[in-house]
């Protein structure tokens, strides 16, 4: 299997680009695709920005980067109340997911407490801010990063329990404090953002303890891989062990399953077994071993990404466990941007 990296890499950001309103947020998916993936989510824009910073097309991020923060000005009377008050219902935290026009929240039951997909606002903006890109412009954008940070220390992040990355149940998850960790210590070196004393130290004392598992309940997740990549908060020692043990327990053919037991998509009736295999993981282990400068790893999981492809070219979110049938999430803008990161860092490495 060969690579025509270039040609690769315009074809899929130019996937992504379509996912892109005039607003310059991304829908999850397609924009007439009737499972809900036709919202923005904070989480997967940030993911769908990272093949346009890593490929150099800043002015896309940027248009991102604002709307992020007009989206949190619009609500900022919600966001001085949480810091304020702290939630404690899952309605008072900021919303995961929003109009990828209107930038209103929807107020159906939902898991909002996704303290990962916060910091991942934060670490775009104060990492546009490091470039010199310049995003936050007006005194009222400044002061809204600050009460990010504020947000999250609000919270006590290091050890608030929330949603996490796949929005499901509520435990400390390390996913999410190192998305935190990652965040806060790029802005504490933004001169004019402040960082309490200690609320670093703290988020990585709590990944240390919980490392390598991503959860009480989870000993094993591909959420994990964040905290390699793009977050790079883990040790040589805690990178290796969570490799290992997500390609031990979690590879399968056509991507790599959430965690055991995953119901979401599950191909069996029980629930409980079956589990369906996630496309971005294979791209995402390809990114991790090309920045360690493994070549012969990096092509072999880019290899197996690039059989995920459907016969259109796109990438799914998932395939049902076990076969050739992939769901209707499909293309899924964070798996499209993450196979341009694979391509991109493996091609860097020529």
């Amino acid at each position: 299997m060969t690579f025509d990296f270039d040609t690769e890499i315009k074809q899929h950001l130019t996937v992504v680009r379509s996912l892109q309103k005039p607003s310059g947020v991304f829908t999850a998916s397609a924009f007439d695709v009737d499972t809900g993936y036709d919202k923005a989510w904070l989480r997967d824009i940030y993911f769908m920005t990272l093949g346009f910073l890593e490929t150099g097309e800043i002015e896309v991020v940027r248009k991102a980067a604002k709307a992020f923060l007009k989206l949190f000005v619009k609500h900022e009377d919600k966001i001085n109340w949480a810091i304020q008050n702290k939630p404690h219902e899952a309605w008072q935290y900021i919303h995961a997911r929003f109009h990828p026009e209107t930038f209103e929240e929807y107020w159906e039951e939902w898991g909002n407490s996704q303290n990962d997909a916060v910091g991942e606002v934060l670490n775009l903006i104060v990492t546009l801010e490091q470039m010199g890109v310049g995003v936050v412009e007006t005194a009222e954008e400044r002061a809204m990063v600050q009460k990010i940070i504020d947000y999250l220390v609000t919270l006590e992040y290091w050890h608030d329990a929330d949603n996490g990355i796949w929005e499901e149940n509520m435990e400390i998850h390390a996913s999410s404090i190192g998305s935190c960790v990652a965040a806060l210590t790029k802005a504490n070196e933004i001169k004019w953002l402040t960082v309490p004393d200690q609320v670093i130290a703290r988020g990585e004392h709590a990944l240390r303890a919980l490392l390598p598992r991503e959860s009480t309940t989870k000993f094993c997740d591909l959420a994990l891989l964040s905290l390699i990549y793009p977050f790079a908060v883990t040790t040589e020692e805690e990178t290796l062990e969570i490799l290992k043990n997500i390609e031990y327990h979690l590879v399968r053919e056509k991507g790599i399953i959430r965690y055991k037991l995953d119901r979401y998509y599950n191909n069996n009736i029980d629930g409980y077994s079956e589990e369906a295999e996630w496309c971005f993981g294979l791209a995402w282990l390809a990114i991790i071993y090309a920045n360690r400068g493994e070549k012969e790893k990096a092509y072999y999981w880019l290899r197996r990404a690039k059989s995920t492809l459907t016969p259109d070219q796109k990438i799914p979110e998932l395939y049902y466990s076990h076969s050739d049938t992939y769901n209707q999430n499909t293309p899924l803008g964070w798996a499209e941007s993450m196979y341009v990161v694979a391509l991109h860092t493996v091609k860097q490495m020529e």
